[in-house]
């Protein structure tokens, strides 16, 4: 006779953000686990062989666990979750979940939304050079910054310095008016945005007036060394090889480096090869450089840019768009 367990939740919400109020997401845990499910309100009831059923009560424990964490799981999160569990008998989705993630800044905690996320903050924690790449809304430059903040908040880097490309001036930004901060700051802006959402407006301004937090193009950063700090290279998908190159070679004592970009909205000429793409092949095998990867299922922002992604992707790799 199979054994039986029903597990008990708050309310029907919570339950049904467990598993992302996917029914498809149940029969998958059914497939994977060995075990029948069914759900009524505020409970599930997991029916079938011993070890199946403690398995899948632990695996919807851990989910719970997640979820007071701040992870919101929709279903492609789910299913690599559920993959993962699955993999290795549940140790890595044990480690990923009783370590818990929360980057103290000055205005906010920030604890990541997506596995995804909390994968690339790991992998920020562990390794001296992170790429993240992937789309628009995954929150690759925002978490980033907390990081950087988080550091030096704690004293465990002197400085942060941000950069960009700034393509679209030709890296020139001759013939904008201006001061330079007046050249560079339309470029800079989602930097400056990040700041002011996790330091104090006043905190902004001072640090960046004694140096702390420099905020300059990438043409800048050529012929320096940069030691005990903090280096996030936004818009990477617009760096050339060279470029690449030149800015990895500026990594110095006590240092990080995160580089993020998206390599479907490269700016670049036709014949200029992307930084960013080539990356991943030339670097691949260096121990302490670490290619985080995100996906649609990402996507942090409204929910309808998730879908534009999906979009715009499945058109992309049918046919190229172009004008007409």
């Amino acid at each position: 006779m199979p054994d039986s367990k029903t597990l008990q939740y708050p309310n029907a919400r919570h339950l049904n953000q467990l598993y992302g109020g996917n029914e498809d997401n149940l029969a998958r845990v059914e497939k994977a686990l060995g075990c029948r499910l069914t759900t009524r309100d505020d409970w599930l009831k997991v029916e079938g062989p011993g070890e199946a059923v403690t398995r899948t009560e632990e695996f919807f424990a851990l989910l719970n666990t997640g979820k007071t964490q701040g992870l919101a799981v929709r279903t492609p999160d789910f299913v690599r979750l559920l993959d993962l569990y699955a993999k290795d008998g549940g140790a890595s989705l044990r480690a990923l979940v009783h370590e818990p993630l929360i980057i103290a800044t000055q205005r906010k905690s920030i604890v990541p939304k997506t596995l995804g996320q909390k994968l690339y903050l790991q992998a920020i924690q562990k390794n001296p050079i992170v790429f993240g790449i992937g789309p628009a809304g995954t929150g690759k430059t925002y978490l980033a910054m907390a990081a950087a903040i988080s550091a030096l908040l704690k004293n465990q880097v002197q400085r942060i310095v941000l950069t960009r490309p700034a393509v679209e001036a030709g890296e020139t930004l001759g013939f904008l008016p201006g001061d330079l901060r007046e050249k560079i700051l339309p470029y800079l802006r989602p930097l400056y945005d990040a700041l002011h959402d996790m330091l104090d407006p006043e905190d902004v301004a001072t640090l960046s007036e004694k140096g702390v937090i420099e905020i300059a193009p990438l043409a800048y950063m050529r012929g320096r060394t940069l030691a005990n700090a903090y280096i996030i290279l936004d818009e990477a998908q617009n760096t050339s090889h060279e470029q690449m190159m030149m800015f990895l070679t500026r990594l110095g004592d006590d240092s990080r480096m995160i580089i993020t970009g998206d390599i479907t909205q490269i700016d670049l000429p036709r014949n200029k090869t992307s930084g960013l793409v080539q990356a991943p092949r030339v670097l691949r095998n260096i121990p302490g450089i670490e290619f985080h990867h995100f996906t649609a299922s990402d996507v942090v922002r409204h929910p309808l840019v998730q879908k534009i992604i999906d979009a715009y992707e499945q058109a992309r790799t049918a046919e190229p768009i172009g004008p007409g």
